[in-house]
């Protein structure tokens, strides 16, 4: 049990949860499974590998952002995005291969 001074961490409970839900979509999931293995992908790329709309792909990347699960760089004219941190594909990867 993760404590702090034998009571809960009621803000790291929280946070943990606000990602959990972030990344609680087919799409996200997806998202983050392209991204596994330091790949850095833009919206254009995101959304012709996933077959959805680029204002869809924005929407969902949009969440992940502000969750943090993803951060971006811009180079030139595109945006490229990748996983903040890349130990949440581990989370993905358990939870895919046991349902």
């Amino acid at each position: 049990m993760i404590a702090s001074s034998n009571k809960l961490d009621k803000d790291l409970f929280d946070r943990a949860a606000g990602s959990l839900k972030a990344i609680a979509h087919p799409v996200r999931l997806a998202m983050i499974d392209l991204l596994r293995d330091g790949r850095r992908l833009n919206v254009t790329q995101i959304h012709m590998a996933l077959g959805i709309e680029q204002a869809v792909t924005s929407q969902h990347l949009s969440i992940l952002r502000e969750r943090e699960i993803l951060d971006s760089r811009r180079q030139g004219k595109h945006s490229y995005y990748f996983l903040k941190h890349p130990c949440i594909v581990d989370v993905v990867t358990i939870l895919l291969k046991n349902f």
